[in-house]
């Protein structure tokens, strides 16, 4: 298979939306967002985790806030990336799925991203890591608005996996083992180079998305197993960007976030992550697979050791950095997020009305939330496993898999969504439906699907041929037991006779 990345242009960038620049009263303040692939809500310490240790990540939140249901807003990493660099559902782009090393298409040129809004302002943007929003010339982070790129085009999944610097491939076979140290060195080294200038770092780790990687000095340091280790991995790594702020002298003026793209990958097993008490996880409108572990800092303005629980989402971060940053939003893009300073700093709620989200799944609302209900739509499941089959499987790789029919949540009470509330508040479902009905309508004409899923050995489907062969297991299992017992029974009877 041939990559399809071509040499980079150094045309002038793509016409985009128009933004206003707002001359600040201050200094404006440094952004470093680090995302994580597939991190679950439960695998950091501060959100339960008793077996992964990760106390840099932690002390974020004990400098500023932790959200305890913060979204992403795809359960699954492209449209997730795409709806926080734009502040936009992904629907309105046509990205309903993942990209792959076969995909010729990518992210629109015509989005605004977080980043061409900041550097337009003056920001130097640099990104490192994952892109996975297209691999053509075209839809690369440097014609995205970043001005310095050094990552990988995709998930560590996919080959081939290069890495590349700017414009150039500088390594076709990336050892994996030293991937998230690389990727560490790269943040660093940016900070280092434009600590006298305000600039928007995005840091996009491979880890823990599986296959799991990590270095030597991280490997076997888990009770966690692989996957810890490589969560630990990251932590450090945390540790290590916030040490190249403080030694710069510019933490005092850096807003600092860490979150994750989507839910863990349960159906992977012990390499998949938890979800903690939530139910589902990655591929999944429920809770495990969007509410993800997300805690921010700014120091002398944002309060330290204060724990956030109104709702928000990955969208919310496009007008929330153009606030902190004195920039006015822009011009001829609408944003679905809405500007979140005011829960960070503590001044209050953003929120007049119940904060109102969509999930979505391959393009598809799956379930909407207004207020603290949730609905949940009927489910279908790809693959008929038969009830009786599902004690016999692993429950934490079959959680969300089975099919329902529609489900209504108050999620205040029960964020496990453990209770179906159906029954008892019909005009609750009446409501929800009728949002979801306005949401849609007020959409308009979207484009067409441009993440058609190509055929791909991944994971995904060594994971479901797994699952086939654990159901076709299992059933053999149980017919020889069954034989067995029709055996004894007929022998029983016979000496009877």
């Amino acid at each position: 298979m041939v990559i399809l990345l071509v040499q980079f242009s150094t045309a002038t960038p793509f016409a985009k939306a128009a933004t206003a620049y707002t001359e600040p009263t201050h200094l404006p303040p440094n952004i470093v967002f680090i995302f994580t692939d597939d991190l679950g809500y439960g695998d950091i310490a501060s959100y339960g985790a008793a077996d992964i240790k990760t106390p840099s990540i932690d002390q974020i939140g004990e400098d500023g806030v932790r959200f305890t249901q913060f979204y992403a807003i795809s359960p699954v990493c492209t449209p997730s990336r795409a709806g926080f660099l734009t502040g936009r559902y992904p629907v309105r782009m046509g990205i309903h799925h993942v990209f792959y090393a076969t995909s010729v298409d990518g992210m629109p040129e015509s989005e605004l991203t977080i980043a061409e809004a900041l550097r337009d302002s003056g920001y130097q943007t640099g990104m490192v890591g994952k892109w996975h929003l297209g691999h053509r010339d075209r839809f690369m982070p440097l014609n995205q608005g970043f001005d310095e790129f050094a990552g990988m085009p995709y998930s560590n999944d996919m080959v081939p996996y290069p890495f590349i610097k700017g414009t150039e491939i500088v390594d076709r076979n990336i050892d994996q083992t030293q991937l998230t140290r690389r990727l560490t060195e790269e943040a660093t080294s940016f900070i280092n180079a434009n600590r006298d200038n305000p600039f928007f770092l995005y840091v996009a780790h491979a880890m823990p998305h599986v296959p799991l990687y990590s270095s030597e000095r991280f490997s076997g340091v888990s009770a966690r197993g692989a996957y810890g280790d490589a969560v630990e991995e990251i932590d450090w790594s945390v540790g290590e960007i916030r040490r190249a702020l403080e030694d710069n002298g510019i933490l005092d003026n850096t807003l600092l976030v860490f979150s994750s793209d989507n839910g863990p990958w349960r159906i992977m097993g012990d390499d998949g992550g938890s979800a903690g008490t939530l139910r589902g996880g990655k591929g999944t409108t429920f809770e495990g697979g969007m509410r993800v572990p997300t805690l921010v800092m700014f120091p002398n303005t944002i309060p330290a050791n204060r724990v956030v629980e109104e709702p928000a989402t990955m969208l919310d971060w496009f007008p929330t950095f153009m606030h902190f940053a004195g920039i006015e939003k822009p011009v001829g893009k609408e944003l679905d997020g809405d500007d979140i300073h005011a829960l960070l700093t503590g001044e209050g709620s953003q929120q007049p009305a119940p904060r109102e989200i969509a999930y979505y799944l391959k393009g598809e609302i799956g379930a909407y939330r207004k207020g603290d209900w949730k609905l949940k739509l009927p489910f279908s499941n790809p693959l008929p496993i038969p009830d009786f089959l599902f004690p016999v499987l692993s429950p934490e790789s079959v959680v969300g898999i089975r099919s329902h029919d529609m489900l209504l949540f108050n999620l205040k009470d029960d964020p496990s969504e453990s209770r179906n509330l159906i029954d008892e508040h019909p005009e609750k479902v009446q409501e929800l439906l009728q949002s979801i009905a306005d949401w849609e309508s007020g959409l308009g004409e979207l484009p067409a699907n441009i993440t058609e899923r190509d055929f791909y050995i991944s994971p995904t489907v060594v994971a479901w041929l797994k699952l086939l062969a654990k159901i076709a297991a299992s059933s053999l299992l149980i017919l020889v037991l069954l034989s067995i017992l029709t055996g004894f029974l007929i022998g029983r009877r016979r000496r009877r006779d």
